[in-house]
């Protein structure tokens, strides 16, 4: 009753159909055949390769907001550096980067967790040698 699996396919042969699908051919049961066949079409989010995996906006609006606020803030401090306003420079990629941290650790993103801890240390760094080199001379 329950070995028989309607959605095998022949990876050798992706033409080929398996023993399933003839015998729901022969057998003519077009309703249950369906049934089977929206079954097997209802993959969970993580098993379509097609899809985005970061969250989108309707389902994650907190850090879907971050995540842009962050990255134009990171865009105004790469302008910045580039025209050499420093010290807003690296106060502005503090909290762009401080920002993206928020989003993955709400993501539960290791990667990007790491990366943006390891940057805010780097930028935390900067800050606190400015002020000590600007006000304790």
């Amino acid at each position: 009753m329950f070995s028989k699996n309607y959605g095998e396919k022949n990876i050798m042969n992706p033409e080929a159909k398996s023993a399933g699908e003839n015998e729901m051919l022969q057998s003519g049961d077009i309703k249950e055949t369906s049934q089977n066949e929206k079954q097997n079409l209802d993959t969970k989010e993580h098993e379509n390769l097609t899809k985005t995996l970061t969250p989108t906006k309707v389902n994650h609006p907190f850090s879907w907001w971050v995540k842009w606020i962050s990255s134009l803030i990171l865009i105004a401090a790469m302008i910045m550096t580039s025209n050499n306003i420093y010290p807003w420079n690296i106060l502005l990629h503090f909290i762009g980067i401080g920002g993206w941290l928020i989003v993955a650790i709400a993501w539960n993103d290791r990667a990007l967790i790491v990366i943006n801890a390891v940057a805010l240390a780097i930028f935390a760094n900067g800050m606190v040698a400015y002020i000590l080199k600007t006000y304790f001379p």
